[in-house]
């Protein structure tokens, strides 16, 4: 039953990942930002409300497949240590999920049709990098973070200047990603071999560029 009863777990996380469903355990970074006095200046063109929209459900396709890709990563995970940081980690990207689900929606758009196909393809990455022992598989993070966090920063720079509710989430979102890495270079991550961090980029291209239209 142990083995049926985490089976039921993973799928149930798994169908509300790609349905964007899930709460947040801190208050989204948007909740904070101050209106300016003339709300003149706040209004985005239909433009630059479908850029926003379309950049943040970027983001949180990225944060579908973080956590596939904590859930197979820490489940997979020889040492206690690495999985407690595996589960720390994906109780922030949960943040991150929920933070950007919600503001897609108050952005008038959808999250990824291709959720399903996103969230399988980081499940199967997820389980392989753990197989490869616990070295190789917080390499793995400390890679991944590594390139989500600069592709965090070419957002801060895409995002329209008046949208400050974006990009007080993007900027919370680059700092936890930051602190992922480090975490994971602290507990011994090996440094991932060049021709694995060229196809992680070339995989992130695809997956930033198809999402960001569908």
């Amino acid at each position: 039953m142990d083995f049926l009863d985490r089976c039921i777990t993973d799928f149930d996380k798994a169908l509300k990942a790609i349905a964007g469903i899930g709460s947040a355990a801190r208050a989204s970074p948007a909740q904070g930002v101050l209106e300016p006095a003339d709300q003149a200046e706040q209004v985005l063109s239909g433009a630059e409300q479908r850029h926003s929209a379309a950049l943040m459900r970027v983001n949180h396709v990225g944060e579908v497949c973080a956590q596939a890709l904590y859930d197979a990563q820490g489940r997979f995970s020889r040492r206690e240590e690495t999985r407690r940081q595996f589960e720390l980690a994906a109780r922030e990207e949960a943040d991150h999920l929920a933070w950007t689900v919600q503001r897609v929606q108050e952005l008038g758009s959808h999250v990824s049709l291709l959720n399903p196909l996103w969230y399988g393809g980081a499940y199967l990455f997820g389980t392989l990098a753990a197989r490869m022992g616990d070295a190789r598989n917080l390499g793995f993070v400390a890679e991944t973070e590594r390139q989500v966090a600069a592709h965090l920063s070419r957002h801060l720079e895409a995002l329209p200047a008046r949208d400050a509710k974006s990009r007080a989430i993007v900027e919370q979102m680059r700092s936890d990603e930051i602190a992922h890495g480090d975490a994971a270079r602290a507990l011994g991550a090996a440094e991932m071999p060049a021709p694995v961090r060229g196809a992680m980029r070339a995989a992130s291209k695809v997956m930033t560029t198809v999402a960001y239209y569908i």
